[in-house]
């Protein structure tokens, strides 16, 4: 008994020493003008709350009214500082109970962040480097990047980058689904390279794929809903004493804790001067990419099933005059929308699956510039996984962000499919009654 008391006794003093070596240097650290600046700046519009020793937050809602607050706070023991990806009009105003309507009507806009965490940084490390490949790829050069504090790192898209309004819909309306949405997508994107690179990291026999190491580091989806709070720049972590420093893309390879360290922090901007409607593009593929996984939804919000036409003689006269355009080849931007639209188009009307593969190849040879080959088989294996869908009708703005403007005939239609098919059995009744005569 004696013994384990004695336990316990040093067990505290431990305990004890690790959150009095915390609080020095919380005090120390977030005395730093240059520290309060950068966590304030960062704060505006978002709805903010202090931790204290990770144990609970402070009152809901909340905002910093001056830099100084910072360290008011962390004199009544803050240690932490987190933050919304919602952006509003005034945080002081949410509460809890707030319905979808009056959240949407305070909500400006929301940043797209992606946590990537695991129990190994060096996975971190290779799911961010994913990520930002994605990202460059759907044409976004600004992001931001910092390490979370523990052993995983935040990417963000900022809100100026995304479009206000896409598909008829407001865009600071559709938080969490599009922002999960995105996630998913990437996660989609990222997970083959990600088994690899993992796999070679972690088994010397390379066709031993590691699926359950990659699972590790898919972003968390938890993050992605409404008021949940993320680590602010330059907050420190708790656990670990580091500081959630700003990075850049270069030094994720090469970067240790040790670059952490609070006593050596240098200020960076979290937030990139990103270019307006930077983002478009991503947040179309990850909705079209979402459309074809999950048909099921667009049957229900249009009230009835999509079925597939099996059309017997499918001939390019019978095509409609967009679809026709699109097949002489795109110039500049919105060959991913194109390819979207004629891919769940020639799936509609029933074209076998080798025969839309060569159709599709013989397209992108007409394109300016040209789809990797890789980029068009992903989106084929990806649609053929599921049911068709139709290509989007003609009311939305899928066209016309092409420069593709539909006829009147067309429109009347509704949709491409509906067009091609009756003109199909239009000229089939045709070549019947001549050859009645």
């Amino acid at each position: 008994m004696e013994e384990e008391k004695k336990s316990g006794e040093t067990s505290s003093r431990i305990g004890q020493s690790k959150e009095e070596r915390i609080k020095k240097i919380t005090q120390f650290y977030y005395s730093r003008k240059d520290i309060q600046k950068a966590i304030f700046s960062f704060s505006a519009s978002r709805e903010v709350a202090p931790s204290y020793m990770m144990e609970s937050f402070g009152t809901r809602p909340d905002y910093f009214q001056y830099p100084a607050d910072i360290f008011e706070l962390v004199k009544k023991g803050a240690t932490s500082f987190h933050c919304s990806e919602e952006l509003w009009a005034d945080p002081l105003k949410i509460s809890t109970g707030m319905n979808e309507k009056q959240l949407n009507e305070l909500r400006t806009g929301w940043d797209f962040l992606l946590d990537i965490d695991s129990k190994y940084l060096d996975y971190s490390k290779i799911m961010t480097e994913l990520i930002i490949k994605v990202l460059k790829f759907h044409g976004i050069k600004n992001f931001g990047l910092k390490f979370s504090g523990s052993k995983g790192f935040h990417v963000l898209v900022p809100w100026k980058a995304f479009p206000q309004v896409i598909h008829n819909n407001k865009t600071s309306d559709m938080f969490p689904e599009w922002p999960r949405i995105i996630t998913k997508y990437i996660t989609e994107m990222t997970k083959k390279e990600l088994i690899e690179k993992i796999t070679q990291m972690t088994k010397p026999n390379k066709y031993v794929k590691d699926f359950q190491a990659s699972t590790e580091v898919i972003p968390d989806l938890i993050l992605v809903s409404p008021r949940h709070l993320f680590r602010m720049p330059y907050s420190l972590h708790e656990k670990t004493a580091l500081a959630s420093v700003v990075l850049k893309p270069e030094e994720i390879k090469d970067f240790q804790p040790k670059d952490a360290d609070p006593f050596k922090a240098e200020i960076r901007n979290f937030m990139p001067d990103a270019k307006p409607g930077e983002a478009t593009e991503l947040l179309r593929e990850a909705l079209d990419w979402y459309k074809t996984q999950h048909p099921e939804q667009e049957t229900e919000r249009s009230g009835r099933e999509f079925k597939p036409i099996i059309l017997k003689e499918i001939s390019e006269k019978n095509f409609p005059p967009s679809i026709n355009k699109i097949l002489q080849g795109i110039k500049g931007d919105g060959r991913k929308r194109a390819l979207f639209i004629i891919m769940n188009f020639f799936r509609s009307i029933g074209m076998e699956r080798k025969e839309v593969e060569k159709t599709l190849s013989d397209w992108n040879k007409k394109n300016e510039l040209p789809l990797k080959e890789g980029y068009i088989k992903s989106q084929l294996i990806s649609s053929y996984r599921g049911k068709p869908i139709p290509p989007p009708n003609y009311d939305k703005d899928y066209y016309k962000g092409i420069g593709i403007i539909p006829t009147e005939e067309e429109v009347r239609y509704k949709n491409p499919v509906s067009y091609t098919v009756r003109k199909t059995l239009m000229g089939k009744n045709v070549k019947e009654n001549k050859n009645k005569k």
